[in-house]
């Protein structure tokens, strides 16, 4: 059985390695996606920044990171969070551990006021839009606003 915590410290590198591993798997090791996010090398200090944010880590039975997913403000004034980051190893996937994490997210997000949830995908990941679509999140047409991973092409939401 997994658990699932809000991040460490000690989390950042392996978050980092888990991220960058699974973009480069899709070829989505480029400028636009977070490959190269700048907060990338130090997740708990962002997520830990601010009561409106938090990331969420899986762990195996023996404690090791197996990967998470995160919740941030994206447009403060309708209340609207992004889900951010969720990525596993690759031998986490297929178990359904994404529902597991974005149980997490959405509920720290109901918990923070905000009233609804984006986010940002790629068409190459065709498991994650899926697992999106089956949790209840609504692909948009177009991006709510021009956000800094302007390589991603699939929008979606889901209201809280």
């Amino acid at each position: 059985m997994t658990k699932i915590r809000p991040i460490q410290s000690s989390d950042n590198s392996y978050l980092a390695h888990i991220v960058q591993q699974s973009l480069k798997a899709y070829g989505l090791d480029i400028p636009g996606t977070a490959y190269f996010d700048s907060e990338l090398s130090n997740l708990s200090q962002y997520y830990q920044s601010s009561p409106s944010r938090q990331y969420f880590v899986a762990l195996s039975n023996d404690g090791h990171v197996l990967g998470g997913d995160g919740i941030a403000e994206y447009d403060s004034k309708n209340k609207i969070a992004e889900l951010q980051k969720l990525y596993l190893v690759k031998d986490a996937r297929g178990n359904h551990l994404s529902y597991k994490l974005l149980d997490a997210a959405i509920k720290f997000a109901k918990h923070a006021g905000y009233h609804a949830v984006y986010l940002e995908t790629h068409h190459n990941l065709k498991v994650a839009i899926h697992v999106y679509q089956k949790y209840g999140f609504s692909e948009l047409g177009h991006p709510l606003n021009n956000g800094e991973h302007s390589a991603m092409d699939r929008f979606f939401m889901i209201n809280l």
